[in-house]
């Protein structure tokens, strides 16, 4: 069977819309998970690291014109103040990869309405991220954060000495982006305040189920 031009020209304006659809999905992308770590565990050379790790991979799909920032809080320490997570990461709406809304605004990115799911917290890609159930289990996302996206109080360290440790020595709060743990605990359900790791190192990172991964939000 002979294809005509007419079938052609049709097959490659389809191409092109599809082509086009997904570069405007992509250019009003606002969140994503990270596809990849910094390699080095819970080590992302603080903040100013995590964020340029966010926004490298935003560049990678055409999303760089955003100012990308890392959602992590980090606690006092050597007389600089805590940083929280929610105040780095602007008002929202927030939409993934595919044009679907995480969130409105800091309230409801915080509360119950909050729509992340394994199925909506995608990679820069627009992929889904392996979750609990998968092999290897990824879940776990770097947060360093209360609940509420603010920062832990000063004293027993939960940021794995603000993202700078890649060793067993520190701990660093964890979130799952699939919502899903060992019960149906509001902590097993948390996005951002799961549970802690068993140490800073990708190992240890990897041996609770993850990657080392971050969730990024344009600021503007």
């Amino acid at each position: 069977m002979r294809v005509g031009w007419t079938e052609l020209a049709a097959a490659a304006g389809l191409l092109v819309l599809t082509a086009s659809a997904g570069q405007a999905q992509t250019a009003e992308m606002s969140f994503f998970v990270t596809s990849a770590g910094s390699g080095k565990g819970a080590d992302l050379g603080g903040l100013a690291g995590a964020d340029a790790i966010c926004q490298r991979l935003a560049q990678a799909v055409g999303a760089g014109g955003k100012t990308w920032r890392a959602y992590l809080s980090t606690q006092a320490a050597d007389g600089a103040a805590a940083v929280n997570a929610r105040d780095r990461i602007g008002a929202g709406p927030w939409r993934n990869a595919k044009g679907a809304v995480i969130a409105s605004s800091l309230a409801e990115l915080h509360g119950a309405a909050a729509n992340l799911t394994k199925q909506t917290a995608l990679t820069e890609k627009g992929e889904i991220v392996n979750g609990r159930g998968d092999t290897p289990n990824q879940h776990d996302i770097l947060t360093g954060s209360q609940a509420d996206g603010t920062a832990f109080g000063p004293g027993e360290d939960r940021t794995c000495g603000n993202y700078t440790r890649s060793g067993t020595e520190g701990v660093v709060m964890l979130g799952h982006h699939d919502r899903s743990g060992l019960d149906d605990s509001a902590a097993a359900k948390s996005w951002n305040m799961s549970h802690l790791s068993r140490g800073c190192s990708q190992d240890a990172l990897r041996s609770t189920g993850g990657a080392g991964l971050l969730y990024c939000f344009a600021a503007n």
